[in-house]
């Protein structure tokens, strides 16, 4: 396996990690219609640190598990920045990792 896929591996650890740190990870899911929206990063439906959490967190996760080719680009950051701006400077280490997966996402690809 490329040593990528275990960077990439790692940087969804250190986004878990962070989001737990900032308070933002969840302990229920919330309910299935919500999690179904169509729309990119479910913006009518969640919050970008739930999505974060519910669809691409284990998304990323199969996708590494299995061993399948990723979708392509993924440019989170810049909507983890915008989405995340109430968090002031406590977002920056976050958008840091987001960035990274972003950079990686993009290595992969």
């Amino acid at each position: 396996m490329d040593p990528l896929w275990h960077e990439l591996a790692d940087a969804l650890i250190d986004l878990e990690r962070e989001l737990r740190g900032l308070g933002l990870w969840a302990q229920s899911p919330p309910d299935a219609e919500l999690l179904a929206s169509r729309q990119p990063f479910c913006v009518d439906t969640l919050g970008f640190e739930q999505w974060l959490q519910w669809i691409f967190v284990p998304r990323m996760a199969v996708i590494i598990q299995q061993g399948r080719d990723l979708p392509g680009a993924f440019n989170i950051a810049p909507m983890g920045e915008e989405a995340l701006a109430w968090l002031g400077r406590r977002r920056h280490t976050l958008v840091a990792i987001l960035t990274r997966i972003d950079g990686l996402a993009a290595r992969l690809s």
